[in-house]
């Protein structure tokens, strides 16, 4: 079986099981969504204490217990709002996990843009387990549930965006790309690549925002900024994925999609993403 096949029947399986698992869940029943990413985050700890060469029993178990409590009390807490499985959990407790994804994102950030650093040490390597890997991965179980109850075109629309983004950057990239975006760490991105990714990002923004959102008009600015923060903050985190592949001295994360690599290389994007977007949407939930 040749590349471009096995790419696009793994591609394709994963593409379908994830949007399936995101459409078929509803406020009555969730747990098809939180199965299928409680899955992935548990591929994702395996593939990445790989990268890191630490051991994999204490951070399965870890993640394992997060994912389940942080399941539980939202559970509990929608019952008690009196809607079943309607998320609506503790201000606190959001505000701790977003404040603590936060700090390592932009401690992963300074990881990325030194250049002298190429090692972690033991202490470091579980903070970006956990602020890197498992709290993101609660946080975007957070993103599709508002005041409303459960809305599947939210998630769905996020990774449409950050799928349009890379499409359109590889793509104009290969064509007119000429002036390296981050040479050291991935070679083939371009600048050109990646004002592609970002110009197709927002023109999807907008059409998704009309047509499939179906929200006012003057509203669309809200996924208009949500594509900016998609293209940008959606590329810092595949280049900080690719410097801890980097300095593990491996092309992937892992093996388990032919074609793509590991399910870290296909979601490296949307946990970096994930916490930028629930700040932004807390944002706009406060001010209106």
């Amino acid at each position: 079986m040749n590349e471009t096949l096995k790419r696009t029947i793994s591609g394709s399986i994963y593409v379908l099981l994830l949007i399936a698992a995101i459409q078929f869940s509803n406020n009555e029943n969730s747990i098809s969504f939180f199965l299928l990413f409680g899955i992935f985050l548990l591929i994702t700890v395996f593939e990445f204490c790989n990268l890191l060469q630490i051991n994999k029993i204490t951070p399965l178990i870890l993640a394992s217990t997060i994912y389940l409590l942080n399941y539980k009390i939202a559970i509990s807490n929608s019952l008690a709002d009196g809607y079943f499985y309607q998320l609506h959990y503790n201000r606190i407790n959001d505000q701790i996990i977003l404040l603590i994804t936060l700090i390592v994102s932009i401690k992963a950030i300074f990881f990325l843009f030194d250049a002298k650093k190429t090692a972690l040490e033991s202490f470091s390597k579980y903070i970006y387990l956990i602020g890197y890997i498992i709290l993101p991965f609660i946080i975007l179980t957070k993103i599709p549930f508002g005041k409303n109850g459960y809305n599947p075109k939210i998630i769905i629309s996020i990774f449409i965006l950050i799928w349009t983004n890379d499409t359109f950057a590889y793509i104009v990239g290969k064509s007119i790309g000429k002036n390296k975006l981050f040479e050291i760490i991935s070679p083939k991105k371009t600048i050109e690549g990646f004002l592609g990714g970002v110009l197709f990002a927002v023109i999807a923004s907008y059409l998704i925002s009309k047509y499939y959102i179906e929200i006012a008009e003057k509203n669309t600015f809200i996924w208009i900024i949500t594509a900016l923060i998609i293209s940008v903050f959606g590329t810092i985190g595949d280049l900080i994925e690719s410097k801890f592949k980097r300095i593990a001295g491996v092309k992937d994360s892992g093996s388990i999609m032919p074609g793509h690599g590991g399910i870290l290389d296909r979601l490296d994007s949307v946990i970096f993403v994930a916490p930028i977007i629930f700040l932004f949407y807390q944002i706009l939930n406060y001010v209106s």
